[in-house]
């Protein structure tokens, strides 16, 4: 049946056809109780023929659904798709049953090969769901309006939902009609209802539906010859009149006749609720599985259940939800339903009741209910004996050694890099990642620390995961080669420096020595190609970063040492030429590479100065004087874009190579009159702009912050509303408590200058009138033992 199927049978002498609304636990349920009726010789089933030798694994302790039946082209495995199934599938349904009774079971839909290769591939979507047989043809999606036999049949009802029509008349039949009921009455009546539907629509606006059913008529064929009439079918209910037809086989070949074809592989792999409930990609669309599974799967008193499951989720929830609650919630969803003429509480009444007995009125809580519970997170699992490739097989391995299942809730995990398993389950997410398999993202945690032994991630596993498993099986057999192949592969293929030092970064993190030396020499002839100064200070950062790794990996960074040493120096001679003539965009892209390039430096001379030893003495502390130099010459040039200018002058100050006298004499002029405002509120954004610390700089040092006042209160009001954008950027980056703390000082008015040095404390509450020196020496041993450096005896700096 094409777009939503629903339930129906044709009553005439041959092989039984029940049609099916896929995932629908009604369904499931009739097609069980059909089945028991009928008991039939064989049972085929609409699915890819391919997966007729997977059948048999359905019976494994190991099978829990929901799952799918995912092939892949073996030349592309890109170009893919799933055939999913829940517990309350009647597919599935209709497979347990018979592997249960010894029944052989058959797929006749359109085998893979044939569905793949007609199919094509969406950008970075590696595949597309192929169980919704509304699925067009490329190049029919405008030829006919598609069909939605659901709400056709929903209308001619009375029904303005679809979905309430369909859980009306077959999801909410109790079971104990059912029980004294026709097992086939419902596929015989609505099997009446697709035959008008297809006399009056044809095909539905689904051209291609018309090969499947050849298909499927020819295998139907097939198993009548050997197993005679007793042959079930359980196909969507808009294939039902079709499958009944009178055809010729010459007819039904001829449709089939020069179909493209691809070399194709199918296994099982788990599937999720939350992907059942997707309405497009590899969603099964359906809005709520979580709903519909516990329908099949409440034996009495559904109404009660539900009510008792939402009780509980909102007790872990810390809500106060009582027996009375859920007394009185299955009451109004019961009374909602007489009243609105339902034979059954449905979705929609339950949800009413809850959100007005349990949410008193909210909906805050009842969005929880609807992810957790309507949805739902479920995961299925597949038995060990399934097949894969040889990298998924590698990387279940690597999961169950390591104790990272995967969950398709999402959860945090923090690693800390001196613990062997830790350090080992970073290694893997990092070649994952690199592999382009994204279970796993860098994430920031509330314990994640500012150093590098720390990492947090956040992991949801997906279904698609496997489909990006099998592309990445191309680069080898294991997560470490493959990973290894694809990061040469990307260095030789680079072409931007920024490119290869990213690269060079991540294999450190994932641990890939085999393939740094092909990265570094890519960097090394590249960062000698490149002379865009933009390009070395985008660069730079990432080789800085990753030199620290060596500390928490135990990783060779010598020769990385080496390219980073003279990126540096080549960008300390052409900076300051670069920082000429740029307009405003321009100017702040340079101002965060020169931010980028000043913490790399700081890193560089971390990493190369030994404990104990000061940091001037060493080759690195060089290569701190002569960035101190490029600082100087931007924070003295009028030819420099002020906000550049400003940051020079404050990494100066926070460096200790500025005195305050002088950072406050290169504001003023700055800030003088004779400065355009625009380029003064650009100098002052430079200077104590964002997160860098600007706004407790000004708090605890008057002098600049009178400057700024003056200068403020002294722009002209035809120029103001120029430089205002610029100024609530600027301030608006600090935190409430220092904005009203500069508020605070500016209401109070400048400390007289001679007050200044008169012994009175003049300071804003809470703050001092100086430094203290006693207090910060206090300090230095912790930090001392916090960066593991042995402190210099005061004897030996005399």
């Amino acid at each position: 049946m094409s777009g939503q199927n629903t339930t129906g049978a044709v009553a005439v002498a041959g092989p039984l056809l029940l049609g099916v609304r896929h995932h629908g636990p009604g369904s499931a349920r009739a097609v069980r109780a059909a089945l028991d009726a009928a008991r039939p010789a064989a049972v085929l089933i609409e699915g890819p023929p391919e997966g007729d030798a997977l059948l048999p694994l359905a019976a494994d302790p190991q099978m829990r659904p929901p799952v799918a039946l995912l092939a892949h082209a073996v030349d592309d495995p890109g170009r893919a798709a799933f055939w999913p199934l829940a517990e309350f599938s009647p597919e599935w349904v209709a497979i347990r049953w018979a592997l249960a009774h010894d029944v052989p079971v058959r797929f006749i839909d359109l085998p893979a090969t044939h569905s793949l290769a007609l199919k094509e591939p969406h950008g970075d979507q590696p595949g597309e769901q192929l169980d919704e047989e509304s699925a067009p043809a490329p190049g029919d999606e405008e030829v006919t309006p598609h069909v939605d036999p659901i709400r056709v049949l929903a209308e001619t009802a009375g029904y303005d939902d679809p979905e309430r029509w369909w859980e009306d008349v077959v999801e909410h039949r109790s079971p104990a009609a059912d029980a004294t009921a026709d097992a086939l009455a419902p596929f015989t009546a609505l099997a009446e209802a697709m035959t008008a539907l297809r006399e009056a629509y044809g095909d539905g606006g689904h051209p291609r539906d018309a090969v499947r059913e050849a298909y499927m008529r020819i295998q139907l064929r097939t198993a009548r010859k050997e197993f005679g009439d007793a042959v079930a079918v359980v196909c969507g209910a808009w294939h039902v009149p079709a499958l009944a037809a009178r055809t010729t086989l010459a007819a039904d070949r001829a449709l089939l006749k020069g179909l493209p074809k691809v070399k194709a592989e199918m296994t099982w792999v788990p599937w999720t609720h939350r992907r059942l409930a997707r309405h497009s990609g590899y969603g099964a669309g359906i809005d709520s599985p979580g709903w519909y599974g516990h329908l099949f799967g409440a034996a009495d008193r559904p109404i009660e259940r539900w009510m008792t499951k939402v009780a509980g989720l909102l007790r872990e929830e810390d809500r106060f939800v009582s027996t009375a609650h859920v007394i009185e919630a299955v009451r109004l969803a019961e009374t909602l339903a007489a009243m609105r003429g339902r034979p059954l509480a449905g979705l929609s009444e339950t949800t009413d009741a809850v959100r007005a007995v349990m949410c008193e009125g909210s909906d805050v809580p009842l969005a929880l209910i609807q992810d957790r519970l309507v949805v739902g997170e479920t995961l299925g699992e597949v038995p060990d004996s399934a097949p894969a490739v040889p990298l998924q097989r590698d990387l279940t391995r690597s999961q169950r050694t390591l104790r990272l299942k995967p969950e398709a809730l999402e959860k945090e995990l923090d690693l800390d890099l001196r613990k062997d398993t830790d350090a080992a389950k970073s290694r893997l997410l990092h070649r994952l990642r690199l592999l382009s398999i994204g279970w796993g993202e860098p994430a920031e945690s509330q314990s994640r620390g500012t150093g590098t032994f720390r990492e947090s991630w956040r992991l949801r596993w997906e279904p698609e995961l496997h489909v990006r498993v099998a592309e990445a099986g191309v680069w080898g057999t294991t997560v470490a080669t493959a990973a290894t192949a694809k990061a040469e592969s990307q260095a030789l293929a680079a072409t931007a420096l920024s490119e290869v030092t990213a690269l060079a970064e991540h294999c450190l993190l994932a641990g890939l020595p085999e393939a740094l030396p092909v990265v570094m020499k890519a960097l090394a002839d590249r960062a000698a190609l490149d002379a865009d100064v933009g390009h070395l200070a985008d660069a730079l950062p990432a080789l800085a970063r990753s030199l620290r790794y060596g500390d928490v990996r135990s990783t060779d960074t010598a020769a990385l040492a080496e390219v980073a040493a003279g990126l540096a120096e080549r960008i300390c001679v052409g900076l300051p030429p670069a920082c000429t003539g740029l307009d405003a965009d321009g100017a702040e892209a340079l101002r965060r590479q020169v931010d980028g390039v000043h913490s790399a430096i700081g890193l560089l001379v971390a990493g190369a100065t030994p404990a104990g030893a000061e940091a001037e003495a060493t080759p690195a502390g060089g290569l701190r004087d002569r960035w101190g130099a490029v600082l100087r010459k931007l924070a003295g040039r009028d030819t420099v874009a002020g906000i550049i200018r400003g940051r020079a002058t404050r990494l100066l100050l926070d460096e200790g190579r500025l005195t305050e006298d002088e950072a406050a004499r290169l504001m003023g002029l700055a800030l003088s009159p004779g400065t355009p405002p625009t380029d003064a509120a650009a100098w002052i954004e430079g200077f104590v702009g964002g997160a860098s610390g600007g706004g407790m700089l000004l708090v605890h040092d008057e002098r600049l912050l009178s400057l700024v006042d003056a200068w403020l209160t002294g722009v002209p009001a035809d120029t103001f509303t120029d430089v205002l954008p610029l100024l609530r950027r600027t301030f608006s980056a600090y935190e409430p408590g220092v904005r009203r703390t500069l508020g605070e000082l500016v209401r109070r008015g400048p400390v007289p200058e001679g007050a200044r040095n008169d012994g009175t404390d003049h300071a804003y509450p809470g703050f001092g009138p100086g430094l203290d020196t006693d207090r910060a020496d206090a300090v230095e041993p912790v930090l001392h033992l916090l960066l593991g450096r042995t402190p210099v005896p005061a004897e030996a700096t005399a």
